[in-house]
């Protein structure tokens, strides 16, 4: 997913799974506490799903947690995040053009 941060710094954190649409949308703003709750909730099923399925942990998912946890340390819990695209992307709907 790529955001813009409240100090308008553009950062991209790796997804390893859809379940993070479950969780952000493009184009929607979140508060900073309530990007990160959001980002380790999919984080955490995303890391579920590749336990269930390989067997082991997603490394990616948890540096994805961490690297976003450094970044909102940087601001306060009520500034504002914004999701600029969220991937990877969903499949396009049956019947879709």
């Amino acid at each position: 997913m790529r955001v813009r941060w409240p100090d308008g710094r553009v950062e991209d954190h790796w997804s390893p799974s859809l379940v993070v649409h479950d969780h952000l949308a493009a184009g929607e703003r979140y508060r900073v506490d309530d990007f990160v709750a959001r980002c380790l909730a999919a984080m955490t099923e995303a890391d579920r799903r590749v336990r269930a399925k390989y067997g082991f942990a997603c490394t990616g998912a948890a540096a994805t947690v961490e690297a976003v946890g450094t970044s909102a340390e940087r601001h306060r819990p009520d500034d504002v995040v914004e999701v600029l695209s969220v991937e990877p992307p969903l499949p396009p709907a049956e019947g879709a053009a």
